[in-house]
């Protein structure tokens, strides 16, 4: 359907990555618990994207409340070099008795977590506001896929707001759900729900979602994205080092993006413009989950981080955007991480070139409570997209 291409109901916060704690009495990121499938050091075959390497059931501390089965999966994909990787993600089904054709699905795009193997989602509990909010998709009938993305949990290194890699991990994990061993059948019509760095997942999965599905029997249908990234490139390329303190959530994600650039693309050396206290702050970046990074940056300086504007690199803005470009936005008039003005201009961009979007604004919401003042109206708005 023409729905299939870029169909969006995109709602919230402009900023680039969820915030699940802050700093201050930020408590500590607790040990994984792997459900028996510890794929850290996986060496063994891989296969087409999609492939099912391994199935477990996902431990019960792990499940979501209104989840009937929970699995914890490892299965094939491609790396943000094109490289045969594998992924991990948990796949929830609800109680309710499937329909006739089979639950349809939702593949949820996790907000930041961190890119160490410790921030893996799929070995965790999901925070205050996740549960509830894939809580309700369970409610309305909807089985829930949700990717890890390609690093996180798996060998190598998240590449954080990276879009092809993060499609390919979205997309590769429904493909892989169909083939599971499930108590409930899936139907083949499925949809995209991404919150933050998962809301520009959601929007690169989209737009890739139909080639990657490619004579799968798979129909994709649309996106929900809420706290969606909007050229975040851009205000990364342009970021100078002045003595300027930038909130901790800023600057965890510079940070964060600073580490999986450069893995990406050594070949522009993207260190060159970092500080030696930044170069060890990206180096915390590789390893460190959301709460720790928060602590590790604060009342860090830009010209304690950056030597030199990232622009001064050769060819840096153009790379950038090939690395973490998004097609989206969304937009919340109470949040203070990212200039609004980078969103509005984005969404000029998709009305000027004619894309299907509706965009919803939550004036008394800040980033995380966007979430679940989106439901009234993405509700509706995928069950009549879904039929």
């Amino acid at each position: 359907m023409a729905a299939a291409a870029i169909a969006a109901a995109v709602t919230g916060t402009l900023v680039g990555i969820d915030t699940p704690a802050r700093a201050d009495g930020a408590p500590p990121t607790p040990a994984p618990i792997w459900s028996g499938l510890d794929a850290r050091e996986y060496s063994g075959p891989i296969g087409a994207p999609g492939t099912v390497l391994a199935q477990v059931p996902l431990d019960e501390s792990l499940s979501l409340p209104k989840a009937g089965h929970a699995y914890r999966v490892l299965y094939a994909t491609r790396d943000a070099h094109d490289r045969p990787a594998v992924s991990t993600g948990a796949v929830f089904l609800p109680r309710t008795p499937a329909p006739a054709g089979g639950y349809p699905v939702i593949a949820w795009a996790h907000g930041t977590t961190g890119l160490g193997d410790d921030c893996t989602p799929s070995a965790h509990t999901r925070g205050d506001v996740d549960p509830v909010y894939l809580d309700h998709w369970l409610d309305q009938g909807y089985a829930i896929v949700s990717t890890d993305y390609v690093g996180l949990g798996t060998p190598g290194i998240m590449d954080y707001l990276n879009g092809k890699v993060e499609a390919n991990s979205v997309v590769h994990s429904v493909l892989a759900a169909h083939r599971m061993h499930l108590d409930a059948p899936l139907s083949r019509t499925w949809a995209i729900v991404g919150h933050s760095q998962g809301a520009g997942a959601a929007l690169n999965a989209a737009h890739a979602a139909t080639a990657l599905s490619a004579g799968s029997g798979l129909d994709y249908r649309g996106v929900v994205a809420t706290g969606t990234p909007a050229n975040i490139e851009q205000v990364v390329a342009l970021a100078p080092p002045a003595p300027v303190s930038l909130p901790e959530a800023l600057t965890s994600y510079t940070a964060y993006i600073f580490a999986g650039f450069a893995d990406v693309r050594p070949d522009l050396h993207p260190e060159r413009v970092l500080t030696p206290a930044g170069r060890r702050l990206v180096e915390k970046a590789r390893t460190l989950c959301y709460p720790e990074m928060s602590s590790a940056v604060q009342g860090v300086r830009l010209d304690q981080f950056l030597s030199a504007p990232v622009g001064s690199i050769p060819d840096a803005r153009a790379a950038l955007t090939e690395y973490m470009g998004t097609i989206f936005l969304g937009q919340g008039l109470l949040d203070t991480d990212v200039p609004a003005p980078s969103a509005l201009s984005l969404y000029a961009q998709m009305k000027a070139n004619n894309q299907p979007v509706t965009l919803r604004v939550y004036p008394d919401k800040d980033h995380s409570g966007t979430v679940l003042a989106s439901m009234a109206d993405s509700t509706p708005w995928l069950a009549a997209l879904m039929r």
